[in-house]
């Protein structure tokens, strides 16, 4: 118990010199030891390094889960050691919602037919968008988060011991500056009848400062290399988060790429549905005052065909293709985002597909593809 008040009590008055040692540098009465430009060079980068994996890691977690109940329940998952449920994304829950949706309207429909093929496509959309957020959390996030929670620790640690050491030595130098100036202050005037004592007890605790700054210097001298090599160690970090910050974008690439390749499949057996986007053939009958037998119907004509199909003297329009197109049969005319073609409408079309023509070529092209122009 004795060994133990002792130590508080040492403790305490450390501490307490270091207190008063900070507040006299802040006020301009002490000297400060100041580290040399390198090194300080080495904190900045350090700090900024710091600040700003902080702000990518944060921003990182905002894009991959926008939802912040679901991000403090990751959150306390982690901290209680425990594996976080797995979480449906919002793109299979819609496309669950369309296949049952589809199973009330009617598969056999033309709306619940489309409703059930859209709904798979979401489910593959949600499944890659679930895979997405799985790499990424192990390739990009947890690297992040192992810096700041692991490497920067230990950086912030060593720096608070050095700047502990410091204190240290300031406060040895600032005795040993005023030792000497007592000792030589009882040199320029003496006392004869007390001389060698106090001379003796004056150069005694010049040379105990003395002993007290070696120490403090040294101590100092081998905190400073140690923080000085976790410094550097940035540069390293450096080159671990960009590896991780290729391994991040090749995950996006992947994703947004499959994304794509879903919507094109999408795009093409939506256009193969039955009764889907079809063209209405509209019975013609024959003009008033022709020739027909008596017992004759009245005469239809064939399915509207594209290639028989004259442009319009007025009505004509410029389009300018938002996406690709395949066409998914002959009637229809292929797509290239960008390109700029002429369209105009006829007669028993129906009012999703316009006529498209490029040079000599012409065929059904979907409205949702285009923008209009003036």
């Amino acid at each position: 118990m004795d060994f133990n008040v002792k130590k508080l009590a040492s403790g305490a008055g450390l501490f307490f010199t270091r207190a008063v040692q900070f507040t006299e540098e802040k006020l301009g009465q002490a000297e400060k030891t100041e580290l040399d430009a390198h090194f300080e060079s080495l904190m900045s980068r350090a700090d900024c390094t710091k600040l700003w994996t902080e702000k990518i890691y944060r921003q990182t977690e905002v894009l991959l889960q926008p939802n912040p109940s679901a991000r403090i329940e990751e959150f306390l998952y982690e901290k209680l050691d425990r594996k976080a449920p797995s979480r449906i994304t919002n793109a299979e829950l819609l496309g669950q919602y369309m296949q049952d949706a589809a199973k009330e309207f009617g598969p056999g429909t033309p709306y619940g037919s489309t409703l059930i093929e859209v709904g798979e496509f979401e489910r593959r959309l949600g499944a890659a968008e679930r895979e997405f957020l799985q790499t990424s959390a192990i390739s990009f996030l947890t690297p992040l988060r192992n810096f700041l929670e692991g490497d920067w620790r230990t950086i912030s640690k060593e720096r608070r011991l050095l700047e502990n050491l410091r204190l240290d030595l300031d406060a040895c130098k600032a005795r040993l500056k005023k030792a000497k100036q007592a000792e030589a202050k009882a040199a320029m005037a003496p006392d004869f009848q007390e001389t060698r004592p106090r001379n003796y007890v004056l150069s005694a605790s010049a040379s105990a400062a003395e002993h007290e700054l070696r120490v403090a210097q040294t101590e100092f001298d081998r905190q400073a290399e140690v923080t000085r090599l976790l410094l550097e160690g940035i540069s390293s970090t450096h080159v671990n988060h960009l590896r991780c910050l290729h391994e991040f974008v090749e995950a996006q690439a992947a994703y947004y790429k499959q994304c794509h390749f879903h919507m094109q499949e999408l795009q093409k057996e939506l256009g193969r549905l039955p009764n889907a986007f079809a063209l209405n053939s509209t019975p013609s009958m024959v003009p008033a005052g022709s020739a027909t037998d008596g017992d004759s119907t009245p005469v239809e004509t064939d399915t509207l065909k594209i290639e028989e199909v004259q442009a319009p003297a007025t009505g004509t329009r410029k389009a300018k293709v938002l996406y690709d197109y395949d066409a998914a049969d002959s009637s229809e005319l292929s797509l290239l985002a960008d390109e700029l073609i002429t369209v105009y409408t006829v007669p028993g079309m129906d009012s999703d597909w316009l006529v498209g023509e490029r040079g000599n070529q012409k065929g059904k092209v979907p409205v949702t593809y285009l923008e209009l122009l003036s």
